[in-house]
């Protein structure tokens, strides 16, 4: 422990040695915002017209830049806005904010230049951003405009199934994906059982999906990290806009509190389609709801404050005897303060959690379950040089988690109801990170974060002969339960099990011209928390367990190299990247294992191994009436779990099998051409690799019961996965000078009908008594239309 203190006191050391050979400069600071409503943007770029000095706003668009006495000419350029250009006399420290105003398609080609060559530079890869304009241009199942959706049309990001919720990162599971709003933790990012992600799109403000080259602020997850930002609100005048939509509609509100200090944002969704059943006397329920908030106010220029929240909710009724709620819940009160024109810093106080409710009349029960968390953050982001930045803090997250309270229907709250073991963690964690531009042509960022964790009581644990919570029948050649020898109970906060790990982060980029560059990344990744789901799909009923002396954190290396390419004067952008990742104690199941209500879930569960590897194609056109791009993305993932002794066999003979998240190929295409106006197209096109999954080999009959037997471990795959998309988007008034805008927007999924495989069941014909494979399909040809507004 003492050398790893060591050991990050000596690399901030010398981080902060290189301000000591800065000569005396001055810095220009400040924000930069929309001009119409006052929003900060999040990766404006700030250049100086003619030298190599560069910045981008961070997610409170905020930039810093320092330069030598003289005069500069100031460029700002942003995705969608008009570059602005001032020249600026810099004699002193000097605070300067703008505004920029949004533009026509003809600039956008200018801006686009401009945000590509930052790309080039920046030491940032498997880093993928989608503006909302984008993702609101592609077409989507039930017309409902999907963030979560929209992801899986980037390279190395798949689904886990035709209307599977979730999405897998690189061959990782989707548990292994760290989902931040504004902060805060969604452990469960679908509706209606993934048919929509929770994610409103007139709430969201910007979005970044890693899936390498983490920086070390990130912590908690092996696979990726989705960060996600809610608009702030509208500081100079009130305006609603909103959507109507066969089965869902949305309305969202904003405007000043004070102005240009301070705003509001409240915004809410809801589905209905569960009201047309009921005029055909149907009594089974699908619908949701959910309602974004956001409070702001700039107190000065040094101190803002932010409330924001989120609140969702599903409900699934069947025939009045089953009532399943589940949804998530977020609340994040921040502050933002400059010390000074180098240094800024943000506290947060962050609540986030995840509820799952179910009610069965027929059986007499009423099941809860969920998982909450705290955490109290603290980060700086401190300017020393043009050359180098430095970013810092520390977090600590407190966990309580609840496996499940069992409680009969008709009965008061808390009257002959059972708990499980409730179980409760800590999670702290300090990092530091470094971005450089060494030369003129090379720049690096890297960084270390070192977290540890607390599994702690008051909880009772079961103790086992040889710490072995599961035995190995050698004859039998089959794992089982182990029989508890006895328990030890600790106390409130009395620590039941700890760990910590260093997490070395490092990327470098190398610029060959100033429109190619080639980098590397290397990241470390540990995840205290784990899903105990044995389903590729994340279903609202998983439940979060700790790591604890049984049950070890996963611990994922990843390295990845990748080229990097704007030609045709950047109307073209070519990215490729190679990666190889491993994955130490990732969590493996024995057969039969059960998963639901286990207090002793570690009796079920093996500590393996897991390794995912490929590569991936992205080309994009950035100009012109027609952009879009084409991904595509070759890959394996395996797992494999070893016996533990040499007599053992291991799960699959202790041999590597696909994951259930194995896809071999992943082409996704997405385009949108505007005709006119008046008129702009989409189309999507997706097609992957079926599902890993495992058939019967065959069969026996025991005791006049036909029992089916199985091969190797996800040795078989769905059917091949593809569909196409088409929208087309009527803007009926696109010059009109009325503060009430509108348009229509009419989308088919699935043009041509394609019954993609959900699940393949099998079964005996009753007719024939041949066996017979039975195909689950979801989706055929969904039209849909949707009318939204805004004013």
């Amino acid at each position: 422990m003492n050398l790893r203190k060591y050991y990050f006191t000596i690399f901030f050391a010398i981080l902060c040695s290189f301000s000591l050979f800065a000569q005396e400069k001055f810095t220009i600071s400040g924000t930069v915002s929309d001009a119409n409503t006052n929003e900060t943007l999040i990766g404006v770029s700030v250049s100086v017209k003619n030298k190599k000095a560069f910045a981008a706003t961070n997610e409170y668009g905020f930039y810093s830049l320092t330069l030598p006495k003289g005069e500069y000419e100031i460029v700002i350029s942003y995705l969608g806005y008009e570059t602005v250009s001032e020249s600026i006399n810099l004699n002193e420290d000097t605070e300067k904010n703008f505004s920029l105003k949004e533009t026509g398609k003809q600039l956008e080609e200018v801006i686009i230049t401009q945000k590509n060559k930052a790309n080039i530079r920046k030491p940032e890869m498997s880093v993928n951003k989608l503006t909302i304009a984008t993702i609101k241009q592609m077409p989507v199942v039930l017309g409902e405009v999907d963030v979560i959706k929209s992801l899986l049309f980037l390279p190395g990001v798949t689904n886990a199934g035709e209307g599977q919720s979730g999405f897998n990162v690189r061959g990782g599971g989707a548990d292994q994906n760290l989902i931040l709003l504004d902060e805060a933790t969604i452990f469960n990012s679908s509706h209606v059982f993934g048919f929509f992600s929770v994610f409103n799109p007139d709430a969201i403000k910007d979005l970044k999906l890693y899936k390498g080259g983490i920086p070390s602020r990130f912590g908690g997850r092996a696979s990726s990290v989705l960060d996600i930002y809610q608009k702030d609100g509208n500081s100079n005048k009130f305006s609603m806009n909103g959507g109507i939509g066969l089965i869902t509609s949305r309305l969202l509100a904003e405007g000043p509190i004070v102005k240009e200090k301070g705003s509001f944002l409240i915004g809410g969704r809801a589905s209905y389609g569960h009201l047309f059943l009921k005029l055909s006397d149907n009594k089974n329920e699908a619908y949701f709801y959910d309602l974004n908030t956001k409070l702001n106010y700039k107190f000065n220029k040094n101190n803002n404050l932010y409330l924001s929240g989120y609140f969702g909710r599903d409900v699934f009724t069947l025939s009045e005897s089953f009532t399943n709620t589940y949804g998530n819940a977020t609340v994040n009160l921040r502050w933002n303060h400059l010390f000074s024109d180098k240094i800024f810093s943000n506290l947060s106080m962050i609540y986030s959690d995840y509820y799952y409710g179910l009610t069965l009349d027929f059986v007499g029960f009423n099941w809860k379950s969920g998982i909450k968390n705290y955490n109290l953050k603290y980060d700086f982001k401190h300017y020393l040089s043009n050359d180098i930045k430095l970013n810092y803090g520390a977090n600590a997250v407190y966990y309580d988690f609840n496996p499940g309270t069992i409680a009969p229907t008709g009965e008061d709250s808390g009257i002959n109801y059972e708990q499980l073991d409730k179980k409760y963690a800590l999670e702290p964690a300090f990092y530091l990170d470094a971005e450089q531009k060494i030369t003129d042509k090379f720049s690096a960022s890297y960084g270390l974060r070192y977290s540890l964790f607390y599994r702690l009581g008051a909880s009772t644990v079961n103790l086992y002969e040889n710490n072995q919570p599961v035995t190995y029948d050698e004859e039998l050649k089959i794992y089982e339960k182990a029989k508890p020898i006895g328990e030890v109970h600790y106390g409130k906060n009395e620590v039941i099990a700890s760990f910590d790990n260093l997490e070395p982060r490092v990327a470098l980029a190398y610029e060959l011209n100033s429109n190619q560059s080639i980098k590397a990344s290397y990241n470390r990744m540990v995840q205290y928390l784990q899903l105990v789901s044995n389903t590729a799909s994340p279903t609202p009923l998983d439940v979060w367990t700790p790591s604890d002396q049984y049950i070890k954190p996963q611990i994922a290396d990843q390295v990845a190299f990748g080229y990097f390419n704007n030609f045709k004067e950047d109307a073209y952008t070519v990215e490729i990247e190679t990666y190889y990742k491993k994955i130490k104690n990732r969590m493996d199941y024995i057969d039969g294992a059960d998963l639901i209500a286990n207090e002793a879930i570690e009796q079920v569960i093996l500590n393996g191994e897991m390794r995912t590897y490929g590569l991936e194609f992205l080309i994009r056109k950035n100009t012109g009436k027609l952009n879009g791009w084409v991904a595509y993305t070759i890959s394996k993932s395996q797992q494999r779990t070893p016996g533990r002794t040499e007599t053992e066999i291991g799960i699959n003979n202790g041999e590597w099998y696909r994951s259930a998240y194995d896809k071999l190929h992943n082409l996704a295409v997405t385009a949108s051409y505007n005709h006119t106006k008046k008129w702009i197209f989409g189309a999507n096109f997706s097609l992957q690799t079926g599902q890993p999954v495992t058939y019967p080999n065959g069969q026996y009959v025991y005791q006049g019961i036909t029992v089916p037997s199985y091969g190797a471990r996800n040795a078989n795959s769905l059917p091949l996965y593809h569909h196409l998309d088409i929208s087309a988007t009527w803007i009926p008034k696109p010059d009109s000078t009325k503060r009430w805008k509108s348009e229509w927007v009419f989308s088919v999924y699935n043009l041509y009908g394609r019954k993609n495989a959900a699940s393949i069941s099998f079964r005996e014909n009753p007719d024939s008594g041949n066996n017979e494979a039975i195909r689950l399909s979801i989706f055929g040809i969904v039209p849909s239309v949707s009318y939204n507004f805004k004013f």
